[in-house]
């Protein structure tokens, strides 16, 4: 006898959570990977320009708005980070608009990968351009860890290796090198208020590297 179980589309499946869920992140990985990597559908090629950052960064049990007055760092928990950020489009001269994804290695309290994908809104003009190159620059995206991440566990009742990720970063830059910049960046998981998997909350990082603009 014919069962409706056994009927490979079944209507149930559809309307299941986790089936969203699954291609939600299907969804944003490919997403983001065409946003960086293939940005010349859209948009002139004379806009294009790509940025590989290297920084480090220690973990806080600190909320976000904390992390500019009085972060809480546990140096326990630490991490590396490697970024390949490419233009995608400007807004008259001042505002640029970049595409950047991002592999972070966990290492002491925990050991996990890390793969973020975001878009970046920089503001580049500043008026003490002349003597040191300032950028201030925002993103949004996606954070996938390999596992929970143990200082989300031990902050928060649930949390959830798949998040979003916020991105706010400060470079600064001498005008005789061009091609080089350090970086200021705070690293921020969280759940968007419940939106992503009932998450509220996650996990924020601060750190330091440097930039090479070729």
């Amino acid at each position: 006898m014919w069962k409706p179980s056994a009927f490979p589309h079944r209507p149930d499946r559809v309307l299941n959570p986790p089936f969203f869920r699954k291609m939600w992140k299907r969804i944003g990985v490919i997403s983001s990977a065409a946003v960086i990597f293939f940005p010349a559908y859209w948009q002139a090629a004379e806009a294009r320009d790509w940025t590989v950052t290297a920084y480090g960064a220690v973990q806080a049990h600190s909320e976000l708005h904390e992390m500019f007055f009085d972060p809480d760092f546990d140096s326990s928990y630490k991490f590396v980070a490697v970024a390949l950020n490419r233009k995608i489009g400007s807004m008259g001269e001042n505002l640029d608009f970049e595409g950047e994804a991002q592999v972070v290695k966990h290492f002491g309290g925990q050991h996990h990968l890390e793969f973020n994908g975001l878009l970046i809104a920089r503001w580049n003009r500043f008026p003490w351009d002349r003597h040191l190159g300032t950028s201030l620059a925002v993103g949004e995206g996606l954070s996938l860890a390999t596992e929970t991440p143990e200082i989300e566990a031990l902050r928060h009742e649930k949390t959830s290796a798949f998040l979003n990720y916020l991105l706010i970063e400060v470079s600064i830059g001498l005008p005789d090198l061009p091609r080089w910049s350090l970086v200021w960046r705070i690293h921020h998981r969280s759940g968007v208020f419940g939106l992503f998997h009932g998450v509220h909350g996650a996990s924020n990082a601060m750190g330091a590297g440097v930039s090479y603009h070729f």
